[in-house]
């Protein structure tokens, strides 16, 4: 049994697994941080579109002859500050202008794979290989990972008040259409920093999957976070146990999936523990 655990940290040719066991905990930490806003502004449907408009920032880079990885970045950060903008006109939803962009973001993308000779690339966006994480990789991930941690930290007050009263947030100084912009940014970035891991079909999942268990056992924004972090990085590690275990087994698929048992796990316990004293981040 020790050697089960021991052999994909150990091995003499294992150093692709540490760095995806690395990768995986850091992601964990920055996607369970921002998750639990992404949870308590019900923000769910706009982080699953950041994950999936970063089509045409792949294919430009491709086309471009730069990373890839910069390129989704670019991309996802545009569509963050775009919805974020026509959302604070107070004219349209956020739901109806995550789907006009989501929209404009994929075709815009499809028009550029025309000019596009190999598609290998973009598989490898769309469904992830936490394995091939390189050293540049993992810089990126651990700077992002600072950055959301930093400023969530400095933001904590400003966003907790925004996310339950804008207006009276506003009252108060805290500015809070600058706060959601920043927020969108880093709900980008750390969508992207995901992508390598998982892939973009599966990036909302670690987003959303931990804070949303987190939301049935914890009773404050920092507990959501603590609950969400240990969920999220259980199920990178656990995943990839699965997947360098069980032959055919994908490490991005098993990682979500262990996200998902942790979340039908806390929400039984919730169902059965909690019934009569509702927590105050119910999301009804």
């Amino acid at each position: 049994m020790l050697e089960l655990l021991t052999e994909p940290l150990l091995g003499e040719h294992n150093d692709f697994m540490r760095r995806a066991f690395l990768g995986v905990a850091l992601a964990g930490v920055n996607c369970a941080a921002l998750g639990a806003y992404v949870v308590l502004r019900r923000m769910a449907s706009l982080s699953g579109a950041l994950s999936h408009t970063i089509l045409p920032g792949v294919v430009f880079a491709v086309l471009s002859g730069f990373s890839i990885y910069w390129g989704a970045m670019g991309a996802a950060v545009v569509t963050a500050l775009a919805v974020g903008g026509i959302v604070s006109r107070r004219h349209i939803r956020e739901d109806t202008a995550t789907g006009v962009i989501l929209s404009f973001m994929f075709a815009l993308g499809i028009l550029l794979m025309h000019r596009a000779q190999s598609f290998r690339d973009f598989a490898a966006l769309l469904f992830g290989n936490v394995l091939a994480l390189s050293s540049q990789d993992l810089a990126v991930i651990a700077g992002v990972t600072a950055t959301t941690l930093t400023f969530l930290a400095l933001f904590h007050k400003e966003l907790e008040l925004a996310s339950y009263d804008e207006d009276y947030a506003a009252l108060c100084g805290a500015r809070p259409a600058l706060l959601r912009h920043l927020l969108l940014v880093l709900v980008a970035l750390g969508a992207v920093a995901s992508v390598r891991l998982v892939g973009s079909l599966l990036t909302t999942a670690l987003l959303v999957t931990p804070a949303a268990a987190g939301v049935m056992l914890a009773r404050s924004v920092i507990g959501v976070m603590a609950w969400g972090a240990g969920i999220a990085v259980f199920s990178g590690i656990a995943g990839l146990y699965l997947s360098y275990h069980l032959d055919g087994v994908p490490s991005g698929a098993a990682i979500v999936l262990v996200c998902s048992a942790c979340f039908f796990t806390a929400w039984s316990f919730r169902a059965l523990a909690d019934r009569r004293r509702p927590r105050p981040f119910d999301e009804d």
